[in-house]
């Protein structure tokens, strides 16, 4: 696996506008108010490309974990936002948040500094690594991505590194559940309705995890073909400024993605919990996130 260096990453840098890692609040039926941490930068990095990504294009695919944001940068930023009138504070961002090597250290000082809780939302690739169930395992909430039941939609669907391997991403969540008291979430979105044998796996899947609850969606914004910062979060900000209203040229080039009805999430969501009696939440509204 070939990863890029700081060096090569640094020409994308310096043609980027400024960088703030502290954002929002954003408002999510999922997370409530939420003010978000980007740990990662500028350069959207993660060892997926997922075909619905708000982001756009993931710029970097990667597995390699490092300090893309210095702790005190974001310690800084977070003052900002004083007196922090949110529900929770949300590590997402421009990719993978769990690639950031000093999560732990993150997610602490926005514990102290906001008094808030913390949530992450995170693909789970990097489950496996007992470090970062370490790490991950201080925040409050944590929702995992979970896509695929099978090899060929994960890849359909997420698009990941090739040394990445579904079922062993799978291991990583069950063991993350079984040392995690926080509360756990699983986000599924669907591209298209699954048949039964999916619906069938996934449920068994579900009963061997047991999360907290099960979050389903499906896709209708559409997605910029081009890297675009403003769509951080999957949220919609409470407000957004006139510049970034007139600045962001590079959502013109999207792709629009097929959505289908809340009444199909609602029909899968009733089977999900009317056998696990798991609590199963869903937009009321096809693309509020």
């Amino acid at each position: 696996m070939t990863h890029q260096n700081s060096e090569q990453l640094h020409p994308i840098v310096t043609h980027l506008p400024p960088f703030t890692a502290v954002y929002g609040p954003v408002q999510s039926w999922r997370f409530g108010r939420s003010l978000g941490i980007d740990p990662i930068g500028p350069v959207s990095t993660c060892s997926f490309n997922c075909v619905y990504c708000q982001l756009g294009e993931i710029e970097h695919q990667s597995l390699h974990r490092r300090i893309f944001i210095p702790t005190q940068q974001i310690h800084q930023e977070l003052q900002h936002f004083a007196p922090w009138d949110v529900d929770s504070v949300t590590l997402s961002g421009s990719g993978e948040p769990t690639l950031a090597l000093n999560l732990r250290e993150i997610l602490a000082t926005a514990k102290t500094v906001t008094n808030k809780p913390t949530a992450v939302l995170t693909n789970g690739s990097l489950l496996p690594d007992a470090s970062v169930r370490e790490a991950l395992a201080i925040a409050d909430q944590v929702a995992v991505k979970f896509d695929a039941v099978n090899t060929s939609q994960f890849h359909r669907v997420n698009r990941p590194l090739p040394e990445l391997d579904l079922m062993n991403i799978w291991a990583g969540i069950l063991q993350f559940r079984r040392m995690y008291s926080g509360h756990l979430a699983i986000q599924t979105m669907l591209l298209s309705p699954w048949d039964q044998l999916e619906q069938e796996i996934y449920i068994a899947l579900m009963q061997s995890l047991c999360p907290d609850e099960i979050q389903l969606n499906t896709p209708t914004r559409p997605k910029p073909l081009t890297h675009n910062l403003e769509s951080r979060g999957n949220c919609h900000p409470d407000t957004q400024s006139n510049d970034s209203q007139s600045d962001n040229s590079q959502s013109d080039l999207v792709r629009s993605l097929k959505p289908f009805s809340v009444e199909v999430l609602q029909r899968f969501a009733d089977r999900i919990q009317s056998t696990l009696e798991i609590p199963v939440r869903y937009p009321l509204q096809v693309g509020y996130s």
